[in-house]
C-alpha cells in the first residue's frame, strides 16, 4: 500500500457481539433506499492517507482500517454488503487531497468520505464535501471545527478536540507542578493553534507560566533550535505538542542535552512504536500523555478479550504491522465506529441517513477504549470520543493512573 496511489478494501461486520451488543450477525442484502456509492451487493467509501510524506507515520491508521474492512468482507459483509474503501495517498499535502477528494466523490462516486487523516487535509476537503452533501465522517484530527454541526453539518468529529487535551494538560501540570516553567512547542497550522488556545484556557491566571514558545514547520528538518532554546529559557515542563517525526526528535534532543524537563505529550503522538522507540525508550521515562485507547505494551491488558482478539486480527489482517504501534489500535477503531454506523443504517444506505446514525450514539463501548470511555453524539455534538485518561511511561509502556475525565 504505501506509495499506491489505492489501495482498495473489501470489509464486512458481525466482530465482537460479546463486546459491544449492537452488531450482529451479517445477513442477506435485501433491496434497499440507496444514494450514489451504494447497491444491493456493495458500500464505497473513500479516504486520504499520508502513505508518502512528512507525516507518513499515521498511514498505519490507513492500512489498519484496510485490513479491518478486508476481515469484515471475508465474514461476509455488512448486512450482506461487501464494503470498498478507496484508500488513496495525498503526501499530507492539502492540494492534493482536494484533487484526491475529487476523483473520488466524482469518478470513483464514494456513499462518504471516512477517517481521511489530518486537519490540514481535512479542512482543505470540508466545504466541497458539505457543498456536494457527502458525509465527512471521524476525520483523524482532533480539530474543533469537526464539531459545528451549524455550519458543516456533514462532518463529524472522532477523536477528543485538541483544544479539550489542551485544557486537560494545563489543569495537570498545575495540580501537580503549580510553580512550572513551561515551554511549548507546536506546529505551524492549525491542530497546533487548537492545542495552544486550550492550552492557554487551561492555564487561565497562570499563562504567564509559560516562559517560553514556538513553531515548527513540517518542511523542518529538525527541532532542534527550539529545544536549545526552551532549556535556555529555564524551562521545567515541555508540552511537546509535535507529530510523531519531530515529537521523537524534541525527546531525543532534550536527552542529549543533559536537561530534565517534565514532558508532556498529545494522544496524537504517542505511540511507543512510532515516536518513543526512535527516541530511545530511556529518554522517554516519565513523559505523561492522555490517552483514550488500550496500549497494547501495557501487561495489565494482557487477558483482555478485546486486546486477544485485536493480537489475533493483527496477525492475519496487518501481519506487516508493527504491535507497538498504537496508531494500529486507532485505525481499527476508527473503523469499528464506521461498521457500527454502516450496520445500523441497513437497507437505508443514503447519506442523510448515515449522518443520523452518527449522531445517535449512545454510551457505545468499543473493545479497544478504555474502560469508561464512551461513544456518544447527538445532532449538536457529533465527536463521539471526549474523554481521556492520564498515562505515565515506565519505559515499557504507559501506565494509567487518576480517572478518566471528561469535558
Amino acid at each position: 500500500m504505501p506509495g499506491n496511489k489505492r489501495g482498495l478494501v473489501r470489509g464486512a461486520v458481525a466482530l465482537f457481539a460479546v463486546s459491544f451488543g449492537v452488531l450482529g450477525a451479517a445477513s442477506a442484502a435485501i433491496a434497499g433506499n440507496y444514494d450514489t456509492g451504494a447497491t444491493d451487493t456493495t458500500i464505497k467509501l473513500g479516504q486520504t492517507m499520508p502513505y508518502s510524506g512528512p507525516a507518513s507515520a499515521y498511514s498505519a491508521i490507513g492500512r489498519a482500517e484496510v485490513g479491518y474492512f478486508k476481515m469484515l468482507n471475508d465474514k461476509g459483509g455488512i448486512n450482506g454488503r461487501k464494503i470498498e474503501l478507496l484508500s488513496m495517498d495525498d503526501g499530507y499535502s492539502p492540494s492534493k487531497t482536494v484533487e484526491q477528494v475529487r476523483r473520488l466523490a466524482e469518478s470513483d462516486e464514494v456513499l462518504a468520505m471516512f477517517s481521511m487523516l489530518g486537519t490540514g487535509p481535512n479542512i482543505a476537503a470540508q466545504k466541497y464535501l458539505n457543498a456536494k452533501k457527502i458525509p465527512q465522517l471521524f476525520p483523524s484530527s482532533g480539530a474543533s471545527r469537526w464539531n459545528d454541526p451549524q455550519h458543516f453539518p456533514w462532518t463529524t468529529g472522532s477523536q477528543p478536540t485538541y483544544r479539550t487535551e489542551g485544557r486537560i494538560y494545563a489543569k495537570w501540570i498545575l495540580a501537580n507542578k503549580p510553580d512550572a516553567k513551561i515551554a511549548v512547542i507546536t506546529p505551524n497550522e492549525d491542530p497546533g493553534r487548537d492545542y495552544l488556545a486550550g492550552f492557554k484556557e487551561g492555564l487561565g491566571e497562570h499563562v504567564n507560566q509559560i516562559v517560553s514558545e514556538a513553531v515548527y514547520e513540517t518542511t523542518d528538518p529538525t527541532v532542534d533550535s527550539q529545544i536549545v532554546k526552551f532549556k535556555a529559557a529555564g524551562a521545567d515542563v515541555l508540552f511537546n505538542e509535535c507529530t510523531p517525526k519531530f515529537a521523537a526528535q524534541a525527546i531525543k534532543k532534550v536527552a542529549e542535552l543533559g536537561w530534565k524537563p517534565q514532558i508532556i505529550l498529545p494522544a496524537v503522538s504517542n505511540s511507543v512504536g512510532s515516536v518513543l522507540t526512535p527516541a530511545g525508550l530511556d529518554n522517554a521515562v516519565g513523559i505523561v500523555t492522555g490517552a483514550f485507547q488500550k496500549d497494547p505494551g501495557d501487561p495489565r491488558w494482557a487477558d483482555d478479550p478485546g486486546m486477544k482478539a485485536w493480537r489475533e486480527w493483527m496477525k492475519t489482517y496487518n501481519s506487516g504491522a508493527d504491535p507497538a504501534d498504537i496508531f494500529n489500535v486507532t485505525g481499527y477503531t476508527m473503523a469499528q465506529m464506521m461498521e457500527l454506523v454502516l450496520q445500523r443504517a441497513g437497507n437505508d444506505l443514503t447519506r442523510a441517513n448515515l449522518m443520523k446514525q452518527t449522531q445517535s450514539f449512545k454510551d457505545v463501548e468499543l473493545p479497544m477504549l478504555l474502560p469508561g470511555i464512551k461513544l456518544n453524539t447527538s445532532a449538536e455534538q457529533v465527536t463521539p470520543i471526549r474523554q481521556l485518561q492520564m498515562a505515565r511511561f515506565n519505559g515499557k509502556s504507559w501506565e494509567l493512573f487518576g480517572d478518566v475525565i471528561g469535558e
